[in-house]
């Protein structure tokens, strides 16, 4: 009777063990999921060639809790117009003044160079003076892209941006620059 007792009472604490076990990570992964990181699927070509549609990111919460997103980065975001995230690149920070001519950027009067631009852009927008504590986001497939020159509200709160990409993970890894 007593050992069956102690076998009780030994499988009642291996069970209680991996309980504690599963609520940490269970724990740890929200901390890290809302916190940390976030982890998005892209699903159209407003990125290519930089991502591509289905392609599974990583960006960092963090770059933006502490810091000011940058000209050049590739965010995630809450756009103006809905509550789905997007992924573009920040072009404008605040203070900026951005105009597009014959597909061309321009940033504060200079011609901007744009390597990761898809194909050739078309088509003529703005001026957009960016406001303070607002970013201007654009994808790099300019020509197939629904972002901030589409929008009815062309500027992105810093509240609203919510990490810096930092790299693809699926289908292959690499770098997001």
């Amino acid at each position: 009777m007593r050992e069956v007792a102690e076998k009780k009472k030994a499988v009642m604490r291996e069970v209680v063990s991996w309980v504690k076990v599963f609520a940490v990570a269970v724990a740890l992964a929200l901390f890290i999921g809302l916190v940390v990181i976030v982890n998005a699927q892209v699903p159209t070509s407003s990125m290519e060639d930089t991502i591509m549609p289905g392609d599974r990111i990583i960006a960092l919460r963090l770059a933006y809790t502490f810091g000011e997103p940058q000209r050049g980065d590739v965010a995630v975001f809450y756009p103006p117009d809905e509550h789905r995230l997007y992924v573009k690149r920040v072009i404008g920070i605040p203070g900026d003044e951005i105009e597009i001519e014959s597909g061309v950027l321009y940033r504060n009067g200079e011609m901007v160079e744009e390597p990761y631009v898809k194909g050739i852009p078309q088509g003529d927008y703005g001026p957009y003076s960016v406001p303070e504590g607002h970013y201007f986001l654009m994808g790099d497939n300019r020509n197939d892209s629904l972002d901030a020159r589409f929008w009815s509200t062309p500027y992105v709160p810093k509240k609203d941006m919510l990490g810096k990409v930092l790299f693809r993970y699926y289908p292959s890894i690499s770098k997001v620059e």
